[in-house]
């Protein structure tokens, strides 16, 4: 019987002991591959939920600021267009500004820039206001205004509203 379990063994040889050095290292390399392909799709999601995030922040800013201007009289219109803002409860601060820093999630840090502007039109049977409401990033903040209401692509807007109000 032992000369049976000599043979079978003097068959395999070296190899059957186990993994060469070569192998472990090809194995752990495409291991390593794998594993950083996963953790670079992983950054790249985070980066566009991020990103996606920032865009509907940016677009209910927008469109808030539209509801409240919807719901302004024509004479609190009117003065929109060429005051710096309406102040609407009569406190001496205005309520509705047309250039704003704002801090959505109330850190100290401002994260968006908002701009409305508002142009009256007077030719037809009633008057019409064209209003705008663009919202760019933070990185924004110190730009001047008109560059940004005169590029709004090239300064990365995050989203742009028009409408039009007839009183």
């Amino acid at each position: 019987m032992n000369t049976n379990q000599k043979g079978s063994m003097r068959g395999r040889g070296k190899r059957g002991e186990g993994f060469s050095l070569l192998e472990v290292l090809v194995g752990i390399t495409l291991v390593a591959i794998a594993v950083l392909g996963l953790a670079q799709m992983f950054t790249l999601g985070i980066l566009n939920n991020l990103r996606s995030e920032r865009i509907a922040s940016a677009s209910f800013l927008a469109q808030q600021q539209v509801d409240l201007i919807r719901n302004l009289t024509g004479d609190e219109l009117t003065t929109l267009t060429t005051a710096n803002g309406v102040d609407l409860n009569g406190d001496g601060t205005l309520d509705i500004l047309k250039d704003e820093s704002l801090d959505i999630n109330s850190d100290s840090r401002l994260d968006y820039r908002r701009i409305t502007e508002v142009q009256a039109d007077a030719s037809g049977a009633n008057l019409t206001f064209d209003v705008t409401v663009l919202v760019f990033s933070a990185e924004q903040l110190n730009t001047q205004k008109d560059q940004l209401v005169l590029q709004p692509v090239n300064y990365r807007v995050k989203s742009k509203v028009n409408t039009v109000i007839s009183r």
